[in-house]
């Protein structure tokens, strides 16, 4: 009966070792690279639950996801100036090419493969680059676009797929941040100038208008000033006031005085 307690303990063992490290669950955005032996199958592993065996079949998972690799660089401009530059690469494995990458590249395909190209990639085409270029919109563009056709021509047939590069942001040398600093400054003080020259302008433009207005007014209040329409305010006057005395006078003009 002791003999066979060895025998009992060592099967409890291979059931607990099958229970534990037997099975491998692939993912949603995961595939499996499978190793038997030593060598790798050409094949990769769908989604799904598949079995393991220790040496005989070995499954690695593999993440097939959009990844973000973050990259903060000092790289030299065409004048030779220092420029800081935050950049983002958006890159993905394709399925399909994981065996391959782990036979010809390894599990560590990032620090070998992706971060080199990525950085050689940055330095290579901001150097073409002058310093305004890069700090302006378009140049940034332009600068993000040559990046990522370098990308894909080495790395996609590599089995990276590469979705997107984006310059976050962009640090200046001192020198060349204080002039254009000074530079907006500037700008800014000659737009407010042409701002007050407008409204002085346009301020001078309404005095003039009314000026003009009232010498019409006046013009035309003199035209129609006759005798005949003095009369006529007097006579009117008269009606509407009874308080108002007339007096004559030689020159028959009307003199108005209120009563007391």
């Amino acid at each position: 009966m002791s003999r066979f307690i060895p025998m009992a303990i060592l099967i409890v063992l291979c059931l607990l070792l099958l229970a534990t490290q037997g099975c491998v669950v692939i993912e949603d955005g995961e595939v499996g690279v499978a190793k038997s032996f030593g060598s790798i199958a050409d094949d990769p592993v769908d989604q799904g639950v598949h079995v393991q065996i220790p040496v005989a079949r070995i499954i690695e998972t593999w993440n097939i996801k959009l990844q973000e690799l973050k990259e903060t660089a000092q790289v030299p401009s065409s004048e030779g100036l220092i420029v800081g530059l935050d950049t983002s690469l958006l890159f993905r494995v394709l399925p399909e090419q994981a065996p391959q990458i782990r036979k010809t590249v390894g599990a560590d395909y990032m620090q070998v493969l992706v971060i080199p190209y990525f950085r050689n990639a940055v330095r290579d085409v901001v150097s073409g680059y002058q310093v305004k270029n890069i700090y302006a919109e378009v140049g940034r563009k332009q600068i993000a676009a040559k990046i990522k056709e370098f990308l894909q021509e080495n790395l996609e047939p590599r089995g990276i797929k590469v979705e997107d590069v984006l310059l976050r942001d962009v640090k200046l040398p001192d020198k060349f941040r204080d002039s254009i600093e000074a530079k907006l400054t500037a700008e800014q003080q000659v737009q407010q100038k042409e701002f007050m020259l407008e409204q002085a302008r346009k301020d001078a433009e309404i005095e003039v208008a009314r000026a003009e207005g009232a010498a019409k007014a006046q013009e035309i209040v003199r035209s129609t000033l006759s005798d005949s329409y003095l009369q006529y305010l007097w006579i009117k006057t008269l009606n509407e006031n009874p308080n108002v005395i007339y007096v004559a006078t030689e020159a028959n003009l009307p003199i108005f005085k209120t009563a007391k």
